[in-house]
């Protein structure tokens, strides 16, 4: 299946003004944009706020999709990217830290009583202080490589992997 072409006829429709066709992709993308936006954010009223930015970035930039992805990752970076934007207007801090990371099996090893649910991952990831979430959520959630996030976020890959560290670390302070 060629990823780039579903919804071609909504993106298209979309192009050309049709308000119905603007709502239909707005229903099939705005929940999972939306919860971009919150684990990024961590912040219900700014993930609202940024998710409506988001989709009027989309419309008003729609011209511009060539179908070189699916419409589904070209809104995502949209989102990310002015997800990240929003935080680095308020100013995240990265501190380098060295790149030692914890493996599932030491994880294990170490906590093997640890109870883990979903429900209680998301907590946990909503208490991490913002740069540790953003990169967290970026790579663990979002699927995003090191260097990529280095470039979006104008950091370097190192400071990226150990932000990630630093946050898995924090995640298991957290659930214990």
């Amino acid at each position: 299946m060629n990823y780039a072409e579903i919804h071609k006829g909504i993106v298209e429709d979309c192009k050309s003004g049709n308000r119905k066709a603007q709502y239909e992709l707005y229903n099939l993308y705005s929940k999972a944009m939306y919860n971009i936006c919150l684990r990024m954010l961590n912040n219900v009223e700014d993930a609202e706020d940024l998710l409506q930015n988001s989709f009027v970035d989309v419309f008003t930039k729609l011209d511009r999709f060539r179908y070189e992805s699916s419409i589904g990752a070209w809104i995502k970076r949209i989102v990310v990217n002015n997800c990240i934007n929003y935080l680095k207007k308020k100013r995240l801090n990265f501190v380098e830290m060295g790149d030692r990371q914890i493996s599932a099996e030491e994880c294990r090893e170490e906590y093997p009583d640890l109870e883990l649910s979903v429900e209680k991952i998301n907590r946990a990831i909503k208490q991490l202080p913002d740069g540790y979430r953003v990169i967290f959520s970026l790579y663990a959630m979002e699927g995003y490589d090191h260097q990529e996030i280095a470039e979006i976020m104008n950091i370097t890959a190192s400071t990226s992997k150990s932000q990630y560290s630093r946050a898995k670390k924090k995640l298991l302070t957290i659930i214990q």
